[in-house]
């Protein structure tokens, strides 16, 4: 799965011969799972149609703020469009663009949109060989370059004029690489592997019955998207459960605490970070019966004996680990997960209490306190369990920095 992969992407079009590659380009950028809309300068249309880069991208094509056949017409904003985007790639540049965007000269909807644009901007030159070397352009590369933006080399080859050399506009496919190889290696956890446990386990009590608990695993898988976003290995384990992921994850399907033990030990000597999200049962019925067991008693008794902990047999076989449990607590909140903290020999605790409006199992939101080793406390306010996951990797980012 590519890093583009639901990403918003702004590709912006300057009119120069190479912008019929563009229908090539948003095609990859589709095929990669991003989001595209195009804005395109009125120049730019007499080499490449909107309506085919509208049916390519499935989004209407921007070129003008407005369209001024229509009175009734809404006016394209710019801003909103520069803050829609993850992404902002202008391609082909040229050296018309360049030098408007490298001095903020605004007359057009490409140039307002790049002028309010909070994201990363990528753009790829393209010009004759001339054109390409001359002293104006360099001056607009560097100060482009200055502002941060990320410039996407132009390739040699044969040039519009007839000539060869360099200022050919960088291959689509070429394009894609560049990009996607920029971004991952800008990720914070690039080159870290993290375990990541998640969901309930279920503990049989014959063929058909269980013992389980109402996690849905939903926080766990989206410490998981989080952690492979921010370009991690990630080797999640999970009890049943119905999420999905939703970007590269080596998903470790178990059903039992006993199963997670084993694949959780399998792993972790190989792993930079382990995170136990799951809600792993504490008790098992001793003796798991062969067939179903029958209705026949008013009173049916289980006895049952403790599952091995998991989190604290990592704890004692930590090296250098950054080792993360979760505690759920109805009482004694702080004091009780800080004695977890001792116990498990943990570098960080997530605390969920069911006392609080919104957390717990089966909700899309959590509520939580980070209380760390030396028991410094963080509570934080009640969020989506999506930005309670990114709240937790950057904890995991930190511990890398310090």
């Amino acid at each position: 799965m590519s890093v583009l992969s639901g990403k918003k992407i702004v590709l912006g079009i300057s009119g120069g011969i190479a912008a019929y590659k563009t229908a090539i380009l948003v095609r990859l950028f589709i095929k990669a799972g991003a989001e595209v809309k195009v804005i395109m300068t009125p120049a730019s249309k007499d080499f490449v149609t909107p309506l085919t880069l509208s049916t390519l991208s499935k989004n209407p094509v921007f070129s003008t703020f407005y369209n001024e056949e229509d009175e009734n017409e809404q006016w394209n904003n710019h801003v909103e469009l520069g803050l829609w985007a993850d992404f902002m790639v202008i391609a082909p540049a040229t050296a018309n663009t360049l030098s408007k965007m490298a001095n903020g000269n605004c007359d057009n909807l490409l140039i307002a949109t790049y002028l309010s644009a909070k994201c990363p901007v990528y753009f790829a030159p393209a010009m004759d060989l001339d054109m390409y070397k001359h002293e104006s352009t360099i001056n607009s590369f560097q100060k482009l370059k200055d502002f941060g933006n990320i410039m996407i080399p132009a390739e040699s080859g044969e040039l519009a004029s007839g000539l060869s050399g360099e200022g050919r506009m960088a291959e689509p496919e070429n394009i894609i690489s560049f990009i996607e190889n920029d971004i991952q290696s800008k990720l914070p956890l690039r080159g870290k592997k993290i375990l990541i446990t998640a969901g309930p386990t279920y503990e049989a009590i014959d063929p058909v019955r269980f013992i389980g608990n109402h996690s849905t695993g939903k926080m766990g898988f989206d410490i998981a998207n989080e952690a492979s976003k921010l370009g991690a290995e990630v080797i999640l384990i999970s009890g049943p459960t119905n999420q999905k992921v939703k970007y590269p994850v080596q998903l470790v399907n178990v059903v039992s605490a006993q199963e997670m033990y084993d694949e959780c030990h399998q792993y972790f000597n190989e792993v930079d970070v382990a995170i136990c999200a799951a809600a792993v049962a504490d008790y098992k019925p001793k003796v798991v019966a062969d067939q179903k067991i029958k209705k026949s008693d008013a009173e049916f008794s289980i006895e049952l004996e403790k599952t091995k902990d998991i989190l604290a047999s990592l704890g004692k076989l930590k090296r250098n680990q950054f080792l993360i449990g979760f505690a759920l607590e109805t009482e004694n909140e702080i004091e009780n997960a800080k004695l977890k903290i001792q116990k498990k020999n943990l570098d960080l605790i997530v605390l969920n209490s069911l006392n609080d409006e919104g957390a717990g199992f089966g909700k899309p939101t959590n509520k939580i306190t980070f209380i760390d080793k030396n028991f410094n406390i963080e509570p934080r306010e009640l969020k989506s369990k999506e930005l309670v996951a990114e709240d937790i990797l950057e904890k995991v980012v930190l511990s890398f920095n310090n």
